[in-house]
């Protein structure tokens, strides 16, 4: 990190550390910051997205149905960013026959990720987004997976760094508070992100990213804490009641440009572009979330206008929108029938092209809803 990079108006200050390099300090987060006309009208186009989505989820008889599928989107493509790759075929048939799904570390950590988003949803009810809650949510995504050595659930006592991997701090491209300066840093953080403030929340959301990622509290595992709280928080706020925006989508496509902005404001103390960006992506990722949940909408009427016929039929149908893909086993226990009965049942979604056999497998066949998978998958 080179310490000239930064201007004189960088939030934060520069310390130098026993490693022999200088570290990157925050300052508290200002409570106001200017707009130009650009964000200024993006923010408005972002706020009037998020709210058709929001108003399209009230809408909604079960808005339950479409939140796995779209927490498991987050997951896949929060986890990408940081070089951890599974899809949602390996995800879905990890969460429904882990016993003998593909031997990958990558689908342990995304699937981590799930279990930590879901758990915090659940969270929220008795507990605000908090330093407590980002320990515990640490816990979760780094339970016995790489970096599962590194204090999971604990912020770190060593001074960690961004950089091309083997290569020495003194060549990092970013290294955050040491850690003498962390409790006071993230004492800050956790006031700021409840601190009034006449700025819009998106905005203030923008600025409470960059925070996070500033500090770098954990020894590893930051970068996904830091998009998992971003959903979280809309959430807490009301301004979202249910999880269906996927930011992480936008920040995996234009990756580079997402790790230059957060950067760049701490060098320079500019946050006209970050914020900027960060619309951008609220903006165009509400837009893609309400036209994926249309098309989920769509294709589950279609589903049950198939099936109409039978009640049991409906009920698998709706749990597929939520896991696609299923055993005999299991809508036989889920439905409380015999073997045959759910069998039957099976044969018949894959005559009405709702299921299709895995053949790869002869016992405990899985049979995928492959039209559900494709579109959940599809780009905004």
């Amino acid at each position: 990190m080179n310490p000239t990079d930064f201007t004189a108006d960088s939030p934060g200050r520069l310390v130098t550390i026993t490693e022999g390099t200088q570290a990157f300090v925050p300052s508290v987060l200002p409570t106001w910051v200017p707009l130009d006309a650009k964000a200024v009208n993006l923010l408005a186009e972002a706020s009037q997205a998020l709210g058709l989505l929001q108003g399209l989820v009230q809408s909604l008889p079960s808005p339950q149905i479409l939140v796995r599928p779209f927490v498991r989107r987050e997951a896949e493509l929060s986890s990408r960013i940081e070089g951890t790759y599974a899809n949602q075929e390996e995800l879905v048939l990890f969460e429904i026959d882990r016993a003998t799904a593909p031997e990958k570390s990558d689908i342990r950590e995304v699937w981590n990720y799930i279990a930590a988003f879901e758990y915090g949803l659940k969270r929220l009810v008795e507990l605000p987004v908090s330093l407590r809650l980002i320990r515990e949510l640490h816990g979760k995504l780094m339970k016995g997976v790489r970096g599962g050595d590194r204090h999971p659930g604990e912020f770190r006592t060593c001074q960690n760094y961004i950089g091309q991997k083997g290569q020495p701090i003194a060549n990092a491209r970013y290294v955050p508070p040491p850690p003498g300066e962390l409790s006071a840093c993230l004492d800050a953080f956790e006031k700021s992100i409840h601190t009034e403030s006449q700025q819009p929340f998106l905005v203030r959301l923008a600025l409470i990213h960059y925070q996070f990622e500033a500090i770098h509290p954990f020894e590893d595992g930051n970068g996904r804490i830091g998009r998992l709280l971003l959903p979280l928080l809309l959430v807490e706020k009301g301004i979202l009641s249910h999880p269906l925006i996927q930011l992480s989508a936008y920040f995996e496509r234009h990756r580079r440009e997402y790790y230059d902005h957060l950067l760049h404001v701490s060098r320079s103390g500019e946050w006209q572009p970050w914020v900027t960006f960060f619309l951008s992506a609220v903006h165009q990722e509400s837009i893609g979330a309400a036209k994926r949940t249309r098309a989920i909408l769509d294709l589950l009427a279609k589903y049950r206008d198939k099936m109409e016929f039978s009640a049991r039929a409906l009920k698998i149908v709706d749990d597929l929108f939520v896991t696609p893909a299923v055993t005999i086993n299991q809508v036989a226990k889920r439905l409380r029938v015999t073997y045959p009965t759910a069998e039957l049942l099976v044969r018949n979604l894959i005559a009405a092209n709702i299921l299709t056999a895995d053949k790869t497998r002869r016992r405990n066949r899985i049979f995928h809803a492959s039209e559900i998978l494709s579109l959940v998958q599809e780009e905004s």
